[in-house]
């Protein structure tokens, strides 16, 4: 067996056991340090005197993968970024908020299900998880939802849909990890998933508009709140608008010059922010340390799915499969668009066995170099691009799109993990009732795709200014 082949017996081994139910990351670790004995092996011609050498190697190369990769100076925005989200739930912010948009857009048919879209949007500007935030709105959103008559499938729905919108909207984790795996710029990234998050998150909040205008009874609206109530619920849910301007401004800069931090930086300010404010809010220790925990044992999930992930990137390279698939993509006698589509809905299909996190994780070593290719090559410039962009602006509107992707797996079956969370929140509800709820959203991302693939300036306009 030459590489190529190792690399294609490996990877289908390791779908298998993902398949099969064992966790990504230790599925990705297992398999990739099998295939580094194996292609050490291989090239010592399989003697049997070697292999006890090729295991030597591989442990050693794989041992060298948790420290060099996850001590990135990038990733520890994860945690921080995770805190912030918590911290604003224990200091009663994202109830505030939630009060807000329902005073504003309760009147909408279907109004408390568009407020908990548009809150869960908020709260995604101060928390990079998704699982936080549906975690927390399925506590907050779903019993005022209830009490006024929503199905609760449809409700459920709703919570974990919002949840979604973590992914994009910045700071979001799974644009860090984006960023690092294909090594380009965090804070542009971080800029260019704005637009297209506020975007997917007023799709949503139309939706639901049109389901509750056709449907007889789908989704009652809440009136009784004059200009004056609604004027008196912005105040409590100022400092949560009031963080997302410190660090946009601390990494940014729109006053013009050097940005003053970097965004690992900038984050750590609004997490100090945040923390002060739930202090000011009477925040106590019991409090302190379930923010603490929560983001704690959500980071060394993720980090856990990193580095098991990157062994599994380090066999890939040995075994230069990422040449070959770009290769054989560049390959095909189909236009450029037709393959990016096609690689598109091949996320859509893994994303219902996978995670986003281990899929991008797995996937992008291998797909992204073939995207690139595609455009015409990463130091391409727009005018000789094949998509009509730079290779810096096509990576972003890359990113961007498989993001969207890892946000619609976060909500479809078998593996759909906020529709876990929601279900977990509820003691009324089984994991297929949320799974029904979220039917209607599915219409929404794939329309949200087709348009952020048929308009690139959507996703490119902002990064664009800087």
């Amino acid at each position: 067996m030459d590489s190529i082949d190792i690399g294609l017996t490996v990877s289908a081994g390791l779908l298998l056991l993902v398949i099969l139910g064992m966790r990504v990351a230790f599925a990705a670790g297992l398999s990739g340090l099998i295939g580094l004995i194996w292609i050490f092996w291989a090239k010592r011609d399989y003697g049997i005197d070697d292999l006890g050498w090729a295991i030597g190697v591989a442990v050693k190369t794989a041992g060298q993968v948790p420290h060099s990769k996850i001590s990135s100076q990038a990733l520890s925005l994860i945690p921080i970024f995770i805190l912030i989200g918590y911290l604003a739930y224990h200091a009663g912010l994202t109830r505030a908020l939630f009060e807000a948009a329902k005073r504003w857009f309760g009147w909408l048919p279907g109004g408390l299900a568009v407020s908990t879209i548009f809150a869960t949007a908020g709260f995604s500007a101060v928390s990079g998880a998704s699982v936080a935030t549906s975690a927390v709105f399925a506590r907050i959103a779903m019993p005022e939802m209830l009490q006024v008559g929503y199905d609760k499938r449809f409700a459920a729905g709703v919570v974990a849909a919002g949840g979604t919108l973590a992914a994009l909207i910045p700071p979001s984790a799974i644009l860090v990890i984006y960023a690092i795996i294909v090594e380009q710029d965090v804070g542009r990234l971080l800029l260019a998933g704005f637009i297209p998050g506020v975007f997917s998150a007023l799709v949503y909040g139309l939706l639901i508009v049109f389901l509750a205008t056709v449907v007889r009874g789908f989704g009652p609206s809440v009136g009784g709140y004059g200009w004056r109530s609604r004027l008196l619920s912005v105040p409590p849910a100022l400092p949560i608008f009031f963080v997302v301007f410190i660090i946009i401004v601390f990494i940014y800069n729109p006053f013009g010059g050097d940005a003053w931090g970097t965004p690992t930086e900038g984050g750590a300010l609004g997490a100090f922010v945040i923390f002060c404010m739930a202090l000011w809010k009477r925040m106590g220790w019991r409090e302190l340390r379930s923010a603490l925990y929560e983001t704690t044992k959500l980071s060394v999930m993720i980090f856990t799915i990193i580095w098991g992930v990157l062994i599994y990137v380090r066999f890939l390279g040995f075994a230069d499969l990422p040449g070959a698939f770009s290769d054989w993509i560049g390959s095909l006698d189909q236009p450029p668009l037709l393959t990016l589509v096609m690689i598109l809905l091949a996320y859509g299909v893994l994303g219902m066995f996978m995670d986003a996190i281990g899929m991008l994780l797995l996937t992008l070593p291998v797909v992204y170099p073939a995207v690139m290719a595609l455009n015409g090559g990463e130091s391409v410039a727009a005018s000789e691009s094949v998509f009509g962009m730079s290779g810096e602006m096509c990576a972003i509107w890359f990113g961007i799109l498989v993001v969207k992707m890892a946000e619609f797996c976060l909500i479809t079956p078998p593996v759909g993990l906020n529709c876990f969370v929601v279900a977990g929140a509820r003691d009324d509800l089984s994991v297929q009732d949320v799974f029904r709820g979220v039917v209607p959203f599915f219409i929404a991302d794939g329309v949200t795709i087709a348009l952020l693939v048929a308009f690139p300036w959507i996703v490119l306009w902002l990064p664009g200014q800087i």
